[in-house]
Order: structure tokens, then sequence, then C-alpha cells
């Protein structure tokens, strides 16, 4: 591991890289002044969170290439304004991405018009009776490893299966390709502005739903985030940025676009002698997908269970074949020792198997994890969540418990991206 990626980040972090227990040695070792972690993780609030989280539901599912789609990044911008995030910035692509130079041309439909594409990851595929995926990525590409019984999986594309009217009529309308674009901002550093720590979540949606839990639980989440790290009092020695990526469910085309149009930039002084940098280096990138539901396996019947589980908790995984897979889990403890310091409702657990979400085109480049409700291939995918890409996934399915894991999972990552960067309050 680099030691540089986890550098200047107080007792907590110092303690984890030690091997020793963080809370142990900060006992021992008593604080000068109050710690600032605990203090910026108190001004997370349930409230604050569901009012965030609600106010996307206005939205719908947000599905990409729609109206509602281009009105809830417009929304989510003005909001981190609001926040005090207020340098925000926008990257744009387009979708379907084109094809290769040397790629075959693409067949278009009969009598001419718009081109036939084939369906986009996650956007047809079904869990087997077994757990295999079927789709474009072939069987078991989850890493499933859960034995029992299982529910089917898929995506809801029936307008007349959502039985609200008014939901109903929000995502009547349907994709267009052509242009995207995602909302970005950014805390800058105070004295290592060239590092940065991207913190993520997905802010589309599909299955003629709000969207609530994928991805609007953790798209609220961010912004609660970049709320916190914005106020006026709050420094920090390195760079935090806040990205709501677009097209996550047609195959992570935003984040690809970022990584595609932005990882050249890393660490340049723009212009040269201002100390800016427009994009500074990557230190590290941690994704939020899904994060208000686990309620256990399905039962012999299918039907998974009304409430939230007792030994719920926030999955954070990083995937075990990835080139940067030692840092990753390294970084991945880490988030767990947080959890441990300034959760205040559910425990965390590590996972090997991050996969199909948005830091999935970063992990072979840096350190990359991933936090969520649930195990992605072994539990997600074999049918813990009911409500995912299902007209269920509304506002009213969800409970103070659900939204409570959601908020501890905001809890985990400030208090881990507190440390890492350094975070201060003035006095």
């Amino acid at each position: 591991m680099r030691t540089h990626t986890f550098t200047s980040l107080g007792v907590t972090a110092i303690a984890f890289l030690l091997g020793a227990a963080p809370s142990g040695l900060r006992a021992q070792e008593a604080p000068a002044q109050e710690d600032p972690v605990a203090t910026l993780a108190a001004r997370l609030t349930l409230d604050d969170y569901k009012t965030t989280l609600k106010g996307l539901t206005q939205f719908g599912d947000r599905r990409q290439g729609t109206q509602r789609n281009r009105d809830a990044v417009d929304w989510i911008e003005e909001r981190l304004q609001e926040f005090g995030c207020t340098n925000t910035e926008r990257v744009f692509y387009t979708y379907p991405p084109p094809p290769p130079p040397d790629a075959a041309p693409r067949r278009t439909a009969r009598g001419g018009g718009a081109a036939r594409r084939r369906p986009a990851p996650n956007e047809g595929d079904l869990t087997t009776s077994t757990g295999g995926r079927v789709g474009r990525r072939g069987p078991g590409s989850g890493g499933s490893t859960i034995f029992g019984y299982r529910a089917r999986t898929g995506v809801n594309r029936d307008l007349m299966a959502q039985p609200d009217e008014r939901i109903r009529e929000l995502n009547r309308e349907e994709p267009v390709d052509g242009e995207r674009s995602q909302v970005y901002c950014t805390k800058v550093g105070t004295t290592r502005p060239d590092e940065m720590y991207i913190l993520g979540a997905h802010m589309d949606g599909h299955g003629v739903n709000e969207a609530v839990n994928d991805d609007g639980s953790g798209t609220a989440l961010v912004m609660e985030l970049a709320r916190i790290f914005s106020a006026p009092d709050v420094r920090t020695e390195r760079s935090i940025r806040f990205v709501l990526w677009n097209n996550e469910e047609t195959g992570l085309n935003g984040a690809r676009a970022y990584v595609a149009q932005r990882r050249a930039l890393q660490g340049i002084e723009d212009p040269p002698g201002t100390g800016r940098y427009p994009e500074p280096r990557w230190m590290g990138m941690v994704q939020h997908d899904m994060m208000l539901w686990d309620h256990g396996a399905p039962g012999p019947d299918g039907l998974v269970s009304r409430d939230q589980r007792p030994e719920a908790d926030v999955n954070i995984e990083f995937q075990s074949n990835s080139e940067r897979a030692d840092d990753s889990m390294k970084l991945a403890f880490f988030f767990k020792a947080a959890n441990e310091d300034y959760a205040t409702d559910y425990p965390a657990a590590v996972g090997p198997h991050m996969t199909n979400t948005d830091s999935t085109p970063f992990m072979d480049i840096v350190p990359a994890i991933s936090l969520r409700e649930n195990e992605r291939g072994a539990q997600v995918g074999a049918g813990w969540d009911p409500n995912w890409h299902q007209p269920t996934d509304v506002w009213t399915t969800y409970t103070d418990d659900d939204f409570r894991l959601g908020l501890n999972a905001a809890q985990t990552t400030l208090a881990a991206i507190a440390q890492l960067t350094g975070a201060r309050l003035d006095n």
C-alpha cells in the first residue's frame, strides 16, 4: 500500500495502519480539544437526510434520456449550491457512446431511423433459480455464494404495473439517445488541494417508481455530505469531490465518461502557479449504491420480511480481482473502523465482491470501494431486495428503520473521509 494515501490522518488512522484498535489508542491519548469528526458526524440528521431524499422523488425514477432526468440533474445542482458547494461543474457525454473506430457498422431498423442497440447491463438481466446471471456478462458474474431460498430479479418496464397514477404519469416518457450530463462539486483542500477523494452515487434509476433506494438513497447521502463539508467553519487538508453519476443503469456510462475525460488531468496545476487543480490526483473512490433495505433472505414462499432485520449492517465492498485490490481492501477496513467509532445504530461488514456499480471504472486505477445495503452479488442478486428495479421502490415502502441504515452509511463515510482529508473546525 502507498503510505501517502493514508498520511496526516490523526490518531485513528495511524492506529488502523499499525493494526491497533483505533478507539483504544484514542482512549490512551486524550484529545486536547473536541473531536472534529464527532462534531461533524453529529451534524448528520435523519430528518435532513429524509428531506433531501424526499426531494428526489418529485422526478419519478429519473430514467436517463428523459426530461425528468434532466430536471433532476438541474435540481441536484441547485441544491448543492444552496448547501454551499457552489463550484458546481458538469461532465457531458453522449449515450449510447460511439462505437470504436474498428467496430462493425451498426445496423439500423428497416426503413431507416434510429439504430437498434442491444440491452445494456442491468437493463433486463434476470437471476435464475440457481443464482446465475442471464445476460451479457454471463453466469455467476456477481460472485454469489449464498445457498438456500432465492427470488427472481429483473427490471420492470410495464408502466401499468405501477398502481399509483401520479407516479405512473411521472414516468410515462421513454428515453431518447443523445447528450447527457452529470454534476459534481468540490471541497478544495487547504494545504494539499492537489490530492482528492471522490464520493459518488448515481442519480438515475428505472423501474417506473421513485427510485428511492436505487439510488436516491445514495444520492441524498452524497448531497448531505457535501452540505456538511461545505459549511463555512469546516476545513480539510485534502480535497473532496461529490459526484452524482448519470447513466449507471445503462452500464456505468457516466462514471466511465468521467474516467475517460478526466483521468489524464490529475494533479495538473491550471493555470500554472495559481495553486488550482481542476482534477486533483485521485486518492480513493467511494461509491454509495442502494443504502436502505436489509430485511434478510427470501423465505420458502419467495417473500422478504417487511421489517428491517435486527442484524442489518452497512456492507463495504472492494473487488478482490482488481489491480488495486490490496489498497482497496485496506481502505474498506479503514471505513469499517470509522463505522465502529462513529455510527450510531448499525455496524459495518467488509466483502470482496464489489460489482456492477460506478466504482468499477476506478478500481484498477485507485483504491475503490462501494457502500450498500447488501452484498451486491450474493444478496441483492439472490433477491434479498424485492424492490430492486420494481414499482415498489417508492417512498411509502420504507420506514425510519430503513432510512436510519442510510444515515449510518453516511456517518461511516463522513467519519472516514474526515480523517483521510484532515478535517478541522474553525474556532
